[in-house]
């Protein structure tokens, strides 16, 4: 034990990670290898996007896919085998404190707190609502956000599936498996995804586009019966009937519990703030730092221009050796 400990009582972790996702997992795994005292938050309300992933193709070493509650699954006992600590439950707040001149981290959840010399947040996001009329009705009554979770209910079923980008084919190639056919709605005149998805989905029967169309509503009272749209182009409005509707138009950071973060100085006022962008990600350099002095940020929940299992790897690692070299200088141990 350091000086640094026994000055301070109070301390029960070196570094506490939020989020359970690979960017979480990955830091997890490096700084229980690096012998840091590591306490991994995994929350309830919230799963890791890669959780729900029927199969993950571009993750070096799969060269056959691997799907995403193995992957996770592989990470967890990894990051359990160096010694990480799991508790799940979600974060309600994260406080700052001075004891014995050293800032301390308070981690709130449910009923605990967890005090910690560094925080690693790796908190992820989730899939974006449309914002329309019947969504939220209809919820669970035929509208989905995750094909994986409920695609097996629309056995011979019709769908439609609002998106372009990468999850949004993903989703509509793994829904082709049970329904009987499959409109795929985007509003612009060509897909954003990965090249490869999109040959997929061309080359698929099951599947038809509607382009340069939004929908305006989802139609039915106890259960998903259509949805109302509006071709852009010609300012036509048309109706589809359907049986459930797949929603994948980008993605909110879980980051509410951030918002209210403060570090406070030595006489108790607040001296800093965690930075979030105008959407909600929080605001890191490339090494994962942010704006708050011992809290570290990665994966999905980071402003990035790109995220992918892989890069959130790479954000983990790099945000656990920000977090080791912190923690270490703190403690007078670091290797010069």
């Amino acid at each position: 034990m350091t000086k640094l400990e026994k000055d301070n009582p109070i301390f029960i972790y070196d570094v506490i990670i939020i989020g359970a996702g690979p960017s979480g997992l990955t830091a997890a795994i490096y700084t229980s290898r690096a012998r840091l005292k590591t306490l991994l938050l995994e929350g309830l309300s919230v799963s890791s996007q890669a959780l729900v992933t029927d199969k993950i193709e571009n993750y070096p070493g799969f060269p056959e896919g691997i799907g995403g509650f193995e992957m996770i699954d592989r990470f967890k006992k990894q990051a359990k085998i160096f010694g990480t600590e799991f508790v799940q439950e979600d974060v309600s707040d994260i406080q700052s404190f001075k004891q014995q001149g050293v800032n301390i981290w308070q981690v709130e959840v449910k009923e605990k707190r967890f005090y910690s010399f560094s925080v690693i947040i790796a908190s992820g996001a989730q899939f974006k609502m449309l914002g329309v009329e019947g969504e939220k009705r209809l919820l669970g009554k035929g509208v989905s956000y995750c094909a994986v979770c409920d695609g097996a209910f629309f056995k011979d079923k019709d769908i439609v599936v609002i998106g372009g980008g990468d999850t949004a084919a993903e989703e509509t190639l793994f829904l082709t498996r049970f329904a009987r056919k499959i409109t795929l709605i985007h509003r612009r005149d060509r897909l954003r995804a990965t090249r490869i998805l999109q040959e997929r989905i061309f080359a698929n029967k099951k599947i038809d586009i509607v382009w340069d169309s939004v929908v305006d509503e989802i139609l039915g009272e106890t259960k998903v019966q259509g949805v109302s749209l509006t071709d852009l182009k010609a300012k036509k409005e048309t109706e589809i009937s359907c049986d459930g509707v797949f929603i994948f138009v980008g993605l909110v950071p879980n980051t509410n519990f951030v918002k209210d973060v403060i570090k406070l100085d030595e006489n108790g006022f607040a001296k800093d703030v965690i930075k979030l962008d105008e959407n909600g990600y929080v605001i890191a350099d490339s090494n994962m730092k942010t704006s708050c002095d011992g809290i570290f940020a990665c994966g999905d929940c980071r402003q990035t221009i790109l995220r992918q299992v892989v890069t959130a790897c790479g954000d983990g690692a790099f945000a656990a050796f920000s977090a080791q070299q912190y923690v270490e200088n703190l403690k007078g141990t670091a290797y010069k």
